[in-house]
């Protein structure tokens, strides 16, 4: 996909991860960048390659009306929005019994409702632009669920189904989606960006206490790197046929395999009986 003239890019969720290091990527690559943070003063160590490139702003996806001020300063700044990147989230690590609402409400409100938001807010800019990318950071979790993680992978599995619908709804004005699945990076994500749910049962200690352990012991161990991920998800958007989905890790190869495995066993299992049950005798 060649361009001959700037891209610009609006990101959520830019103070750490993903969101910074696909930022400044993309400011290495002379584009222009509407960095995004609810904290902006996170985002002051991001360095453009030429002046003029950055535009650092405030964007909490869960408040009403930042994420259009947010989309409508893109367009006021650089004169259009090309690419959008969904990155702002967290996770949530218990079992579905232990979870509280006023624990994993709050979650959703940002996985789920600021990037519909968000997107609801670029997509105006995005059509005009004839050509432009939707990127939702999904994970390996929003495809195979996990005991510990039920809370999480739910709004993550509502990225991707939000996301293939979008996917049709803007091919006719040449926009792209690509929903992009990590397995493991050595991110924050196990650290800051990961709540617990505070009642522990002990009935879960062998399910889902075996992630909150996994959880809390593996912060910063990691064995995938960020900056090769990001260097994948360039490719992708600079890609003339990207990937709807784009799986990054390969510790998440094979888990997305196996889901896919053992959901064709059941298909091919049950559909004597399961196709047979919407006709008349």
């Amino acid at each position: 996909m060649a361009h001959t003239t700037p891209r610009t890019w609006l990101i959520t969720g830019c103070s750490t991860g993903f969101g910074k290091i696909l930022a400044q990527a993309a400011l290495d690559r002379g584009d222009n960048v509407v960095a995004t943070a609810r904290r902006p003063e996170t985002l002051a160590d991001l360095k453009p390659a030429a002046d003029g490139k950055l535009q650092v702003a405030r964007l909490d996806v869960t408040r009403p009306g930042e994420a259009a001020a947010a989309a409508e300063l893109a367009e006021q700044r650089f004169g259009r929005l090309d690419i959008l990147v969904n990155n702002a989230g967290y996770g949530f690590v218990g079992a579905i019994e232990e979870g509280e609402p006023e624990e994993y409400r709050p979650m959703f409100e940002t996985n789920v409702f600021g990037l519909i938001e968000t997107t609801r807010a670029a997509l105006p800019a995005l059509r005009r632009s004839r050509g432009g990318r939707i990127v939702n950071l999904s994970s390996i979790a929003g495809i195979a669920g996990r005991a510990g993680f039920g809370y999480y992978n739910a709004s993550k599995f509502a990225v991707e189904g939000l996301s293939e619908a979008l996917a049709q709804e803007v091919a006719p004005f040449g926009v792209k989606v690509i929903i992009v699945a990590p397995g493991p990076f050595r991110t924050e994500f196990l650290g800051r960006s990961i709540n617990a749910a505070r009642n522990e049962m002990p009935a879960y200690a062998e399910t889902s206490g075996v992630t909150r352990r996994y959880a809390a012991e593996n912060d910063g161990l990691q064995g995938g790197d960020p900056h090769k991920a990001i260097a994948v998800i360039l490719k992708a958007i600079d890609s003339d046929a990207p990937p709807l989905h784009l799986v990054l890790g390969d510790e998440a190869y094979p888990r997305v395999r196996a889901k896919l495995k053992a959901f064709e066993a059941d298909l091919d299992a049950w559909e004597p009986l399961g196709g047979a049950a919407t006709r008349f005798d």
